[in-house]
């Protein structure tokens, strides 16, 4: 059975949000600018984006989209500064050894972090020649300041500054020489479509974790939440950062190919060339560039982010090769929010389950569907029923996460197990004594499950984003 301390959350969880939903259908919405919509509450406490390897990952922030609120945060691991890998000679590694329970402030004036900073700064300098740490805008140090505290510029050595100097971008900035490429990971969140984001200090906590186990960049995607926005735009939102990956990977190469021309000297000066906008700004996103690989693309959903991932991987499926480079190579669907019009066993035996039961599921459905759609088979909410499309047979490889006192966890081993009649790789994975979202939640219930899942996710992953294929076994 659960702890007492998981049982004793649940209940406090299920009390303040029940009690949200509820104000939420009796109380009226301003429709005034319904498009745009919300990805965060203000009650829910976030993380601030530190772009600074913190604990082992780096973290920012991007706005997408201008005509919605649509934004990703980048969790980018520290594994990304390792030279790629040789067969034939070990590559030295540099380690920044930091205290994640240390401020910024202190991270940034930790000895370790200046020694290993200084020496990466000093091989970049080494290798773009003496005027690589000047400004080649012409801009003001005020102006470039701002200009790339945005992630806007590359013209300025600002690789991991930790000393202040020039008053410039006090976080990472890649160089593109010797970069080493990660897989990609959309991963979507949880909160029955009306609560949670993607910069919340535990779904922060969580995409750390997996970046660091996986040895991939996280995209955590914040999607627009209902009522505000009802279905299908957090579907859209998701399809949508998806086909952006595509466009960031073409526009890297685009831009990577504006310094092929000309001399060595030339391709030198032109390796930071960037494409920009009408305001100047760059459109590469340079961590992307330098380190990701979009055709080892995977998707990670979390409760109704699950619900998502499907659907984007279904998108994706049917979109082939209009997608390039980008490959979804395989998803994970932890505990999702699936329900039907026939219930389930579990749906009967756990209506009354941790933290997300039978009434607060209904809830939320309510407020996510519009009114004149509303049906517990719509295929956002039943993975079962017949002509949701494409065939099962073309779906990546699915990892399904489970948790035994979970009231939605019958249907996601259902359709794992349709999945596996058509011969797609659905495994599933069942935690005991384990609660819905126990592994997201971690740093509030602090299982041991929740540690074990993330490895599991993360061996079972290695298999499709693996260069060589053979480094884990399962």
């Amino acid at each position: 059975m659960p702890s007492v301390a998981v049982k004793l959350y649940s209940v406090f969880f299920k009390f303040l949000l029940k009690h949200r939903l509820q104000n939420r259908i009796h109380s009226p919405h301003d429709d005034s600018n319904p498009g745009f919509g919300v990805t965060t509450r203000p009650e829910e406490s976030v993380s601030a984006a530190n772009p600074s390897f913190t604990d082992g990952v780096a973290t920012k922030d991007i706005h997408i989209d201008p005509f919605t609120s649509l934004s990703i945060r980048i969790f980018l691991p520290e594994s990304a500064l390792n030279p790629p890998e040789s067969d034939s000679k070990p590559q030295y590694k540099p380690k920044l050894k930091t205290n994640p329970r240390k401020l910024d402030s202190d991270q940034n004036d930790s000895p370790a972090t200046f020694i290993a900073n200084h020496h990466l700064q000093t091989q970049r300098r080494s290798s773009l020649g003496p005027s690589a740490t000047r400004s080649t805008t012409g801009l003001s140090p005020k102006e470039e300041s701002r200009r790339n505290s945005y992630g806007c510029s590359n013209d300025v050595d600002v690789s991991l500054r930790s000393d202040g100097v020039g008053g410039g971008y006090r976080g990472y900035s890649p160089s593109f020489d010797n970069s080493r490429k990660l897989p990609v990971m959309l991963q979507f969140h949880g909160g029955g479509w009306v609560s949670g984001s993607n910069d919340s200090v535990a779904n922060d906590s969580f995409c750390r974790r997996i970046a660091k186990l996986c040895d991939v960049i996280v995209v955590a995607v914040g999607y627009r939440l209902a009522p505000e926005n009802k279905y299908p735009a957090a579907f859209e939102d998701g399809l949508k950062v998806l086909n952006w990956l595509g466009k960031q990977a073409n526009l890297a190469e685009c831009s990577k190919s504006m310094g092929a021309n000309g001399g060595a000297e030339s391709k030198k000066a032109d390796v930071h060339r960037h494409i920009v906008d009408t305001f100047g700004a760059s459109m590469v996103e340079p961590w992307l560039a330098a380190h990701g690989d979009p055709s080892r693309c995977v998707l990670l959903g979390v409760s109704c982010g699950a619900n998502i991932a499907d659907y984007v991987a279904r998108k994706a499926v049917e979109a082939g090769k209009r997608l390039d480079p980008v490959k979804v190579v395989a998803q994970v669907l932890m505990y999702p929010f699936f329900i039907g019009s026939v219930p389930t066993h579990s749906e009967i035996k756990l209506a009354n389950s941790y933290f997300y039961d039978k009434s607060m599921c209904m809830l939320a459905w309510k407020l996510f569907l519009p009114e004149e759609e509303f049906s517990l088979d719509h295929p956002a909410a039943n993975p079962l029923i017949p002509g949701r499309g494409p065939p099962l047979k073309l779906m990546p490889p699915t990892l399904t996460v489970v948790a035994e006192h979970d009231w939605m966890r019958d249907r996601a081993i259902a359709y794992s197990e349709e999945l596996r009649k058509v011969n797609v790789d659905a495994p599933v994975l069942e935690y005991k004594d384990a609660v819905h979202e126990f592994a997201t939640l971690d740093m509030l219930l602090k299982t041991p499950q929740a540690q074990a899942c993330a490895e599991d996710i993360a061996i079972w992953a290695k298999k499709y984003i693996s260069l060589r294929g053979h480094e884990f076994s399962y």
